[in-house]
């Protein structure tokens, strides 16, 4: 099954290629965008499906272990288990793993929602 993503870079490229350095820019950073999902994706299912740490996914994308759990929280396959500093976990991981292994899926509504200061009085 072909990803269409691969069309849409090599169409960006092919419009880099020789357009002025003005029209090329945002033809490349198309590029850049679309490879970074693509990039967070894969860690994705790396460290869901195929048993990858975070830290080893993040050495093998050469990025750092602290920036791989945003980009985690950004992808489809984690989403849901994205804790709300917009981050997800090796604990979260395992979640993810454990519901894939017993076929379940995450209820948003079983995520707990962050606590807020109510004032009894305004005063």
């Amino acid at each position: 099954m072909s990803d269409d993503r691969y069309n849409q870079i090599r169409d960006a490229l092919d419009g880099a290629e020789n357009a002025p350095p003005i029209d090329a820019l945002r033809h490349l950073r198309s590029v850049l965008d679309i490879a970074s999902a693509m990039l967070d994706e894969q860690m994705a299912r790396a460290v869901v499906e195929s048993d990858v740490s975070i830290r080893s996914a993040a050495s093998a994308a050469g990025l750092s272990e602290n920036a791989v759990g945003p980009r985690l929280a950004r992808t489809s396959m984690l989403a849901d288990y994205a804790r709300p500093n917009g981050r997800v976990t090796a604990a979260d991981v395992r979640r993810a793993q454990y519901d894939r292994e017993a076929g379940t899926a995450v209820d948003p509504a079983d995520k707990p929602t962050p606590l807020r200061f109510k004032p009894r009085r305004s005063t």
